[in-house]
């Protein structure tokens, strides 16, 4: 029998039945609906996060230290320093680096302005060139600090959480967790979106930013110099141009692993750790892409629910036409011709909710990027596998059915009532 030929007489069974078959493909609709919302989803969070990240950012790279065992190590937050100025000075001196940004925390019991208070944990000190090398440079409102000034930026949040907004040339009083209080000229405000390639999120949260010149307080005695000096918990490196920031990557590791002061200044549990934007992006994608994966794994099961409804109704109908397949096959009609009759029913009921199934996920993915005010991004080549899907499901669905359709002997077929 030709494929047409099925083809008809299965869409003619399927006509004839329009609310059983609605409701047996309501599960590959609902599978495949899932699974293209989340892939959608994960696809949309991806490409805001990264796009984030990756905007305009100059060839650094970031060097921090990290527990041995590959987890993230204290940083800033935590006030782990242990890169000195001697260390600065050297890895400045390395083949391909244009700039060392170094970045350190004063711990913080608050903020005044105007006298009203705010608790804030630490300020960041830093250099005038963090802000292009880390936070794109977007002022709103004035421009970066100078060394040796009692100057600070601060960033939007910071800037709007009093009762009146703090603005350029405005005095603040910073309060030191240690009990000391200094004023300082607040000379730049930053965007709301400004946010470090390193640092995602980094906008949103008050930060004040100084200088390490007068503010920076941490100091311990260099390993290499036997001097007394200002240490960092973070450095930021850059390289003189985008290829080589793989070679200078190098360079960085190798003498942080042997010459270093920070080699020397960390305890035996903890490692340095250079990481450029690409190996964070890189962590990025696989955090999201497992998030997505797993996601979308609780879906499948609405497939496989789709598919043993498939198989059931299939049986059924089977069953109900029993008496049909005596007479197909008492005319001469084959196994093989009952076989792909009852299989192209499937594969048609599949291949239905597959269909829906992707407009279905469409419009939901559109929903939730909205409500999320995320990027509406719909990976096509899913279009593409839930179609696919769809088939396969209605295949595996139907073969037993239609196996069990083909050899159902036709003269207990012509009897059956």
């Amino acid at each position: 029998m030709e494929v047409f030929e099925s083809f008809r007489m299965a869409w003619r069974s399927i006509r004839g039945h329009r609310l059983r078959s609605t409701l047996t493909t309501l599960g590959v609709v609902i599978g495949v609906g899932a699974v293209i919302t989340f892939v959608m989803l994960g696809a949309s969070l991806e490409g805001a996060i990264i796009g984030d990240v990756a905007a305009g950012q100059s060839p650094a790279m970031a060097v921090s230290a990290q527990q041995a065992d590959g987890q993230s190590g204290p940083g800033i937050e935590s006030g782990q320093a242990v890169f000195t100025e001697h260390d600065i000075q050297e890895i400045q001196s390395l083949e391909g680096v244009d700039t060392v940004v170094p970045e350190g925390s004063v711990s913080l019991s608050g903020v005044t302005f105007r006298n009203q208070t705010i608790g804030l944990r630490s300020m960041t000190t830093t250099t005038p060139e963090y802000f292009d090398a880390t936070a794109s440079g977007n002022f709103s409102e004035g421009a970066t600090f100078a060394l040796g000034e009692r100057e600070v930026v601060l960033n939007d949040p910071a800037a709007t959480v009093f009762d009146t907004n703090v603005s350029v040339e405005d005095t603040i009083a910073i309060s030191y967790s240690s009990g000391e209080t200094v004023d300082a000229t607040v000379v730049g405000i930053l965007e709301a979106t400004s946010t470090g390639g390193f640092q995602p999120g980094g906008g949103v949260r008050p930060q004040v930013y100084g200088p390490t010149d007068p503010f920076a307080q941490s100091q311990l005695t260099s390993p290499s110099t036997g001097e007394s000096q200002r240490v960092y918990s973070r450095l930021t490196v850059i390289a003189t141009d985008f290829e080589q920031v793989d070679a200078v990557a190098e360079r960085v590791r190798t003498y942080l692993e042997s010459e270093s002061d920070a080699n020397e200044l960390l305890p035996s549990s903890y490692e340095t750790s250079v990481q450029t934007n690409e190996q964070f992006v890189e962590q990025i994608q696989n955090v999201l892409n497992t998030f997505t994966g797993f996601i979308t794994g609780i879906a499948v099961i609405s497939l496989v629910v789709g598919a043993i409804g498939i198989a059931n109704i299939m049986l059924v109908s089977v069953t109900e036409r029993t008496r049909e397949i005596g007479i197909m096959k008492a005319v001469g009609f084959q196994n093989r011709d009952i076989l792909q009759l009852f299989l192209v029913e499937a594969v048609i009921l599949g291949l239905i909710g597959s269909v829906v199934g992707i407009l279905v996920g469409i419009l939901g993915g559109y929903a939730v990027t909205r409500v999320l005010d995320l990027p509406f991004t719909f990976p096509l080549e899913w279009a593409v596998i839930a179609v696919v899907v769809g088939i396969v499901v209605g295949v595996v669905a139907g073969l037993y059915p239609a196996w069990d359709g083909a050899r159902t002997d036709p003269i207990e077929a012509l009897r059956y009532e």
